[in-house]
């Protein structure tokens, strides 16, 4: 651990920008894989033909219908999650808040499920649904931290009641109205098997966009992270600023639940890798987030794929399996800290 940590610092010291390079690389390469890797392989040959041009071939359709769609998805979904995570971790001033943590995508299942029984034919609806459940949810525990002035400790935990509320109320929705959800149990654990380019096409553009605004906001992010007196000392205004970015963070996970489900983890588990590898410095701690957060999805999709084959299993099964230590883990140290303080 040491010496990993005395080269991450030496990699931030001499060249950040190679750190987000090689994030890049980890990505595409696993994107590759994931093209490449499954119950039917395919050759980089039989890929570099597709894209030439060859579609008419069994291998072609298995690529372009199959395997290309999930591969987009879990690079969107991981990368929106994983900034969606750091950005809240900022405004929430809290290391142990993420999105599924904190009711975020819970309740944007709560309203995509909502608006399969209120709108069954309008699957052109189901992003807007779904980033007005994470809003929701989002502010919800926001406020609830403001006006109770709770403990970091505390507004986890509020968080968690309200993710366990809305869990309950998606549990409701589909009890009584089953065709709500379709393949409700794999929307629930969180999955991209199946999905397809036309469910992903509208949510993708609005988590590029708000990727690229939080990319823009990267400074306010920075002075944020110093502490609100600061930030007012500093001549911010702190509360447009954390609202703008509550929103952009409700874009990103509620956009990506509505194509991959209740993903969890990848918000709390990448943000915490990428600052202790990047640093805080958020103009490169952002992109590198990013990068990584669609690089970890991708490859524990192709766990998911891969460990028992023939058998699959959900990737967010994966998901809970490592994030759940991590989660235990970050409990302990904060628990420490404060004992040492």
């Amino acid at each position: 651990m040491k010496c990993w940590g005395s080269f991450s610092t030496a990699m931030r010291s001499k060249s950040p920008w190679l750190l987000v390079a090689l994030a890049g690389a980890a990505m595409v390469l696993f994107a590759a894989a994931s093209l490449c890797l499954g119950a039917a392989p395919l050759s980089l040959g039989e890929l570099a033909s597709v894209i030439a041009g060859a579609r008419e071939t069994p291998e072609a359709r298995i690529l372009l219908y199959v395997r290309l769609p999930r591969t987009v998805a879990t690079v969107l979904a991981g990368m929106a999650l994983a900034v969606a995570g750091l950005v809240i971790q900022v405004v929430l001033d809290n290391p142990l808040a993420g999105p599924n943590i904190i009711g975020v995508n819970s309740g944007a299942g709560l309203f995509v499920a909502l608006c399969g029984v209120l709108f069954p034919y309008s699957s052109a609806l189901v992003p807007a649904a779904a980033f007005l459940g994470a809003m929701l949810a989002v502010l919800l525990v926001y406020f609830l931290g403001r006006v109770t002035q709770a403990s970091r400790m505390t507004i986890v935990l509020a968080g968690v009641a309200v993710s366990s509320i809305l869990s309950a109320g998606i549990d409701l929705v589909v009890t009584f109205v089953p065709e709500a959800l379709i393949g409700s149990n794999a929307f629930r654990m969180g999955g991209v098997a199946g999905v397809t380019l036309s469910r992903i096409f509208p949510a993708g553009w609005f988590i590029l966009l708000a990727l690229v605004a939080v990319v823009l906001l990267r400074n306010e992010m920075d002075v944020l992270a110093l502490g609100e007196e600061t930030a007012r000392s500093l001549g911010m205004r702190v509360a447009p600023i954390r609202f703008g970015l509550l929103f952009l963070a409700a874009v990103l996970a509620g956009s990506a639940v509505s194509f991959s489900g209740l993903l969890g983890f990848v918000g709390l588990l990448v943000p915490h890798a990428a600052r202790r590898i990047a640093g805080n410095e958020n103009r490169y701690l952002i992109p590198f987030c990013a990068l990584m957060g669609g690089a970890f999805l991708t490859f524990c999709d192709l766990l998911a794929r891969l460990m028992f084959a023939p058998f699959e299993l959900p990737v967010g099964l994966v998901l809970s399996v490592l994030g759940g230590p991590f989660f235990l883990w970050l409990l302990l140290r904060q628990k420490r800290r404060k004992n040492h303080a």
